[in-house]
């Protein structure tokens, strides 16, 4: 079987790769790109594991042998009818056991060019962490800082389309980073499954040319950040975005649009400052959700909550803020890409001229 194994190295030399792991493995992390097509579903993989535990490894090693040849008998017929001759699929499971070496088997003997990944999703999820660890002190960080509503994360996206290298941590993360920043209706990534994303983004960074990325607590909603990268941003040049308060209102109430549009879930969310505030200031916000008055509101958690968590969290871990570059940023205009494109010509200068 050692002729049929293939390294991590190797990944750009195959067709396509297949994660033959349960559904459930699968939307908990998987290597970019790949497809599920498991051999054992989430149930079937259930009653396996309680065989070999209660009965017996040959009862379950019989049963589980049977449901693998029937569930790729199965896909044969389906997921994988169309491929042509001389296709090369990658295939893993768990590590690199059972489950992906009888698909890898039966591949070869149809005549598809099918190789075992040596070690399976183990092996790639240390790969994962070893480029956690090793990566973020290989680049170079511009931190963007600044209070809650000050655009950054919209100066970091009109940075990309000007044609800087920019870090979105917040999209990886599906979360907006703050108490209230739920994205609606969409799930945040398991803890394996942002750390794939994140490794996969800092792999394809030009160590020659600074990355942008938005000043982030340890943890984004309920993903937590790796302690390399959170070095290394915390060490690294900063720019202030600096924002008027009129202008910080008024970007909240859009960014933050579909919370206001459902009072009850906004209320529910407000609830959990109590703590971080009293409970009648936090009653009180939750009377202007009631009276509809969102300005206001908006307001009142800038003043409050925002700004204060700002100046505690900030200048406490991002070591040259101090000597920070401030910019004054209109997130509403329309020419957000122009102030980027601006931005970074001012830094060249200044690089120039250093």
């Amino acid at each position: 079987m050692k002729h049929l194994l293939a390294t991590l190295d190797r990944l750009d030399d195959f067709d396509e790769v297949i994660d033959v792991r349960t559904p459930l493995e699968f939307a908990d992390d998987h290597v970019p790109g790949a497809i599920n097509a498991p051999v054992l579903s989430n149930e079937e993989r259930v009653v396996v594991g309680t065989l070999y535990r209660q009965v017996s490894p040959l009862e379950a090693s019989r049963v589980g042998a049977a449901l693998v040849a029937r569930n790729i008998a199965a896909h044969l017929d389906t997921t994988f009818a169309d491929r042509r001759q001389g296709w090369r699929p990658l295939i893993y499971c768990w590590r690199g056991g059972m489950r992906s070496g009888s698909m890898t088997t039966m591949f070869n003997m149809i005549g598809w060019r099918a190789r075992q990944l040596d070690g399976g999703y183990k092996t790639y999820r240390s790969s994962t962490l070893e480029a956690l660890d090793r990566l973020p002190a290989a680049l170079r960080y511009i931190v963007l800082a600044g209070p809650t509503g000050s655009g950054k994360t919209r100066l970091l996206n009109a940075l990309a389309q000007a044609g800087a290298q920019t870090l979105d941590l917040e999209r990886l993360a599906s979360h907006r980073g703050s108490l209230l920043g739920a994205w609606a209706g969409v799930p945040q990534p398991s803890q394996k499954g942002f750390d794939t994303l994140l490794a996969q983004d800092l792999r394809a960074f030009d160590p020659s040319r600074p990355v942008f990325v938005e000043a982030e607590s340890r943890k984004i909603g309920a993903v937590a950040l790796p302690a390399a990268l959170l070095a290394a941003m915390h060490a690294s040049p900063c720019i202030e975005v600096r924002s008027t308060r009129e202008d910080r209102a008024a970007f909240l109430l859009q960014d933050y649009a579909r919370l206001f549009d459902d009072p009850e879930s906004l209320k529910a969310q407000l609830r959990r400052m109590i703590g971080l505030h009293s409970r009648e200031r936090v009653g009180g916000w939750q009377a202007l959700v009631d009276q509809g008055l969102r300005v206001e509101l908006a307001r009142e958690l800038i003043d409050w909550h925002y700004d204060p968590a700002y100046a505690r969290s900030c200048h406490a871990h991002f070591a040259q803020l101090p000597q920070a570059l401030r910019l004054d940023f209109r997130p509403n205009d329309a020419d957000v890409v122009e102030q980027a494109r601006a931005l970074l010509a001012g830094l060249e200068a200044a690089r120039a001229a250093s």
